[in-house]
């Protein structure tokens, strides 16, 4: 296993992610601890779920590995996002003081953890004022809550300003992105790739295996049953907006 900054944070991870989109889903909660209990036996500690994985049942399996395997778990940097709505009530969603707040505490309650290493915004929100946003994420960075935070699904103009914008108020700086990237969604390389290299800020790739399909596991006549179609979705879906009210509660 290799290892290297998170960004530009003095966190080192391994360059191989554990992500948990599956667990609870997929794959039930024995199923889900033997694959955090091998990745961890091969030296990998970086660990990223999110509040809407399985409606929650993701970060709850997690927790409980946490709770079981103590010492095992000090060594994970723990990742997690919040930004969509669970159950599609009014001012749970979005980037918001108000919906932020609210996700981060849940979130720490189903990881059972009084800290979460990494906290990433789920994607864009056009409405919140990106101020409001980074106040309220630099004040979780003060008051312990996290240890850093980053973006998902973010385009390079937005990871610009936001990194200017953080500079600006002297607000706790962004670390990383987690952009859809693969073989056959290639779209960062040209704009945010370049934005992120310039701004420091790490990249951390989801479905780089493009959701199966490069892996074998699915043929053309035997469409995948596990992630979902917003799992496979091109970055364009993204760029328009198209998944800005994570219909059913999903985002990438």
């Amino acid at each position: 296993m290799r290892y290297r900054p998170l960004g530009n944070s003095g966190a080192v991870v391994s360059t191989y992610a554990l992500g948990t989109m599956t667990f609870g889903a997929e794959a039930d909660e024995q199923t889900s601890h033997q694959i955090m209990d091998d990745y961890v036996a091969a030296g990998g500690n970086l660990v990223d779920t999110a509040d809407v994985y399985a409606g929650g049942t993701s970060e709850e399996i997690i927790g409980r590995w946490i709770a079981e395997r103590p010492t095992e778990s000090e060594r994970v940097v723990l990742a997690t996002k919040g930004r969509f709505s669970r159950d599609g009530v009014l001012n749970e969603i979005g980037t918001s003081r108000f919906h932020l707040r609210r996700a981060l505490d849940a979130s720490l309650r189903r990881l059972g953890v009084e800290h979460i290493d990494l906290y990433q915004l789920h994607a864009w929100d056009a409405v919140t004022p990106l101020e409001e946003t980074l106040r309220f994420l630099d004040d979780s960075v003060g008051s312990g809550k996290i240890g850093y935070y980053g973006f998902s699904n973010f385009l390079g103009w937005q990871v610009t300003k936001a990194v200017h914008l953080a500079r600006a108020h002297g607000f706790a700086p962004p670390v990383t992105l987690q952009p859809q990237y693969s073989l056959l969604v290639r779209e960062i390389e040209s704009e945010i790739v370049p934005a992120c290299l310039d701004a420091g800020v790490g990249l951390l790739p989801w479905s780089p295996l493009a959701g199966g399909w490069l892996t074998g596991k699915y043929q053309r006549d035997s469409p995948p049953k596990g992630p979902p179609v917003w799992a496979r979705t091109p970055i364009a879906a993204w760029r328009h907006g198209s998944l800005g009210t994570a219909r059913n509660g999903r985002g990438a």
